[in-house]
């Protein structure tokens, strides 16, 4: 073929475009060889993901969301260096045609596009079930608190201990709906970044404004409409003497119901009643409630305001309608207090009681100050042998086993309840229910809250529950079915003018 002077233009032969030649580039080669590396690693952490019984968190982000990035990133490069590559040719070669030439009745093109064609649709199924396994990973429990692992560590551990560990983070704190699932991620993607920067706070705070409502997701266990009744609670409690005085109390916890058609409607979960809306103001942590209202099934509407609030306080707060976190606020991320954490093991003989001082010198050492978890396990290990050596060397010869058990027991609750390094322990997370170591109930029934009518929110003891039993040293000293007037252990005066946490803090008592 000539051209308009007569010259011979080179012609390119057929194989200069095949697409064996085409893929002979630097991207191509590379895209090709990350593809088949990331396939080979997908591949090789699947069966590890299938066969481990506790996989590592890292194997499942590395197997559904890093690697097949790669293996996608590899395949691009593929059709990328080819069109590369053509265009380069073209640039030398001007005639060479601008599109590739598609001919069925070409045996080998028609087996080319077959193979394309089947190998797009392994791909895109492929995706379908990686992109769902990925999906499905994101929503595990494992990546939820093992992933970020300094960051989430405290909250993995006390959700493993908690009574709700078989529920999956994503049930309580992301739920159904693309909604609720679209606002979480994008919450995910800043704490990412807030991860990576290392500017996430410490500690994490709790999430109280943007949790999902307690009907999608406590009331789907938990149904307001079937609580009734009673509950016995048997409380021990060892003093901080030499003996580890052990007492108990037993109280029947008057829970009750919200629903007449199940029962009685009064008790505890009345305030769950479902005829009565109870409205409160309060500071954004919800621990000082200043103001109440309460509209009952006939509509009538009373108010109550604590003595001692300012209206333009009141009136710069938020307000909300009670449910089910305002009391169990703490229903899974629980941090026990030092004191609740050495009396469980006492009773369990996890800790011997027969060792003096145990209790006092067990919540001394959890709730000193450390710098890190480190430091309190090494600190544990030296002062408890020390104490006994020094002061009770008889007790220390003849039970280095019962010493050293209790050495290895505050070591346990220390790792589980108490985490320097994100400044999380009992204090920073107040748990509402009750009202021993910290306000819970007392935020409204502290005998201070008043209508414009002179009603009182009652501290009424016996309106939640009636004492069965006192023990002290394992002797009762009163009990009766119909309950029981409380005796403090030391004559405190009037008990009704003071509150449980005017003392008792979670650490070292007075």
């Amino acid at each position: 073929m000539a051209d308009d002077n007569g010259s011979e233009v080179p012609q390119s032969s057929p194989e200069d475009l095949s697409l064996k030649s085409l893929v002979r580039n630097y991207t191509s080669l590379i895209g090709l060889a990350l593809a088949v590396v990331a396939l080979a690693n997908i591949v090789f952490l699947f069966l590890i993901d299938i066969t481990s019984k506790s996989p590592s968190p890292y194997i499942g982000i590395l197997a559904y969301m890093i690697m097949p990035g790669f293996l996608i990133l590899g395949l691009l490069l593929v059709p990328l260096g080819i069109w590369l590559e053509r265009r380069r040719r073209r640039l030398r070669e001007p005639s060479l045609p601008r599109f590739p030439r598609l001919d069925l009745n070409n045996p080998k093109q028609r087996s080319t596009v077959a193979f394309f064609i089947s190998f797009v649709v392994l791909f895109v199924v492929l995706s379908a079930v990686g992109s769902y396994r990925a999906y499905e990973y994101t929503d595990s429990t494992q990546f939820c608190g093992q992933l970020c692992h300094s960051v989430m560590h405290p909250e993995f551990t006390a959700h493993q201990a908690s009574p709700h560990a078989r529920v999956r983070c994503v049930d309580c704190h992301v739920g159904t709906g693309a909604g609720w699932y679209v606002r979480s991620k994008l919450s995910g993607t800043r704490q990412v970044f807030k991860t990576a920067l290392n500017t996430f706070p410490r500690p994490i705070e709790t999430p109280i404004e943007n949790l999902r409502p307690v009907s999608e997701t406590c009331e789907q266990c938990h149904w307001p409409k079937k609580f009734f009744g009673a509950q016995l609670k048997v409380i021990n409690h060892f003093s901080s003497d030499e003996k580890n005085t052990p007492r108990q109390l037993r109280l029947l916890l008057k829970t009750g119901g919200g629903d007449p058609d199940s029962g009685q409607a009064g008790g505890i979960h009345w305030h769950m009643n479902i005829a009565n809306i109870i409205t409160y103001a309060s500071d954004p942590k919800r621990q000082n409630i200043p103001y109440v209202k309460m509209q009952d099934q006939k509509g009538n509407v009373t108010e109550f305001y604590a003595k001692d609030a300012a209206p333009d306080q009141i009136a710069k707060m938020s307000q909300r309608r009670m449910d089910c976190v305002d009391c169990h606020n703490r229903p899974t991320h629980i941090y026990m207090p030092p004191d609740r954490s050495v009396d469980h093991a006492l009773t369990a003989h996890r800790i011997d009681p027969s060792l003096p001082y145990a209790k006092q010198q067990g919540v001394a050492l959890l709730a000193a100050e450390y710098k890190s978890t480190d430091a309190a396990v090494q600190a544990i290990a030296t002062e408890i042998p020390k104490f006994y050596q020094q002061k009770y060397p008889d007790v220390y010869a003849s039970k280095r086993a019962e010493i050293n058990g209790a050495v290895s027991e505050l070591q346990r609750i220390f790792r589980t309840s108490i985490f320097p390094e994100m400044k999380v322990d009992w204090r920073t997370h107040p748990d509402n229910v009750g009202h021993f170591y910290f306000q819970g109930c007392f935020r409204c029934h502290d005998g201070n809250h008043v209508s414009k009518e002179g009603k009182t929110i009652t501290k009424d003891c016996n309106v939640c529950h009636t004492l069965l039993a006192q023990e002290e040293g394992g002797v009762p000293t009163m009990g009766s079915a119909s309950g029981v007037e409380f005796k403090h252990p030391i004559d405190l005066g009037d008990m009704s003018a003071i509150s449980c946490t005017d003392c008792h803090n979670g650490g070292v008592g007075p």
